[in-house]
């Protein structure tokens, strides 16, 4: 821990405590994480389904999806190792010791759990990284152009974890209104403990971050976000289309035509209060709105090809 998250450094001489610094703050949290919240043992859970024919086909998309989303934290690790060349140590700390085997114990238990109702197991990309990320990398040896991907990184881990509380929560209640309260209760009620944790890791670290970037780098950021965004574990057509299928399943894209507009609210929140706070009277930013419709189209295609 830094000199500013010390007990004696935090302290005024009349006695008060001084505010963390987003380091001291981020460190004391990842620590907590570790400590409570290690990862989940693939065998503590209960698999036992009443019907799981009936599971897997109202939920299968959601779980083959996620599982594999799940599963390729390994390579995202990877990617930000390139993307990163100099990251701060407790970035290091968060996504390699902690925040990685938490999510690959998420991803074991999904997989698992789609294998044992009938679905095919996961088959996460492992290995490809994109060239544009070695492009960074390399620029990002020098700090400020660093610092513009670090922020693109919590940027898109607040959306990310955003969007998994959201779907995990509709998952699990889902599994209860099915009567499947074992794999409710002992599978996604544990995953969905842990990702808040993560969300918060992102929002403090981008908003600390954001407090201390120039004009030009802030501007590269809307640009490039705006030009970048996409779904969470969707790099592909198939992919965009396989999300609007996990939304679809979810329920959202059927809450009276709002559905999709209230969960990219929900997922742009922190974006729209950080990148275009000066927007007044904009809600979501308008790429997140134009992703999830647009995958929210593709799966609306394939089940009326496949109808």
């Amino acid at each position: 821990m830094t000199a500013a998250g010390t007990p004696s450094a935090r302290r005024t001489r009349r006695g008060r405590r001084r505010p963390f610094s987003v380091e001291a703050r981020l460190a004391e949290h990842v620590d907590r994480l570790g400590e409570e919240h290690p990862p989940i043992p693939v065998d503590s859970a209960d698999y036992s389904m009443k019907r799981p024919e009936v599971l897997a086909e109202q939920f299968g998309p959601v779980l083959t999806y996620m599982a594999r989303v799940e599963l390729e934290v390994e390579r995202n690790v990877l990617e930000l190792n390139l993307l990163l060349p100099d990251p701060p140590a407790v970035d290091q700390h968060f996504y390699a010791d902690v925040w990685l085997p938490q999510e690959i114990h998420h991803g074991l238990l999904l997989d698992k759990l789609q294998r044992l109702a009938g679905l095919p197991p996961s088959d996460p990309d492992l290995s490809s990284i994109e060239f544009s990320y070695r492009v960074l990398g390399a620029l990002g040896r020098w700090s400020p152009v660093q610092d513009v991907s670090r922020m693109l990184y919590y940027l898109t881990g607040v959306a990310t974890e955003q969007s998994a509380i959201l779907a995990y929560n509709k998952l699990h209640q889902g599994l209860l209104d099915l009567g499947e309260e074992a794999v409710a209760s002992t599978i996604i009620a544990p995953i969905r403990r842990q990702e808040p944790g993560h969300f918060a890791y992102y929002k403090i670290a981008a908003q600390g971050l954001w407090t201390e970037l120039s004009q030009w780098q802030k501007w590269l950021i809307r640009t490039l976000r705006r030009h970048t965004f996409e779904p969470v574990g969707a790099y592909t057509k198939k992919q965009w289309a396989e999300f609007g299928a996990v939304m679809h399943h979810l329920g959202i894209t059927t809450e009276d035509g709002t559905g999709v507009s209230r969960y990219a609210q929900q997922i742009g929140r922190v974006e729209m209060e950080l990148l275009w706070a000066q927007r007044q009277g904009l809600r979501v930013p308008t790429y997140i709105v134009d992703s999830l419709k647009s995958a929210a189209k593709l799966a609306a295609a394939d089940r009326s090809v496949a109808g």
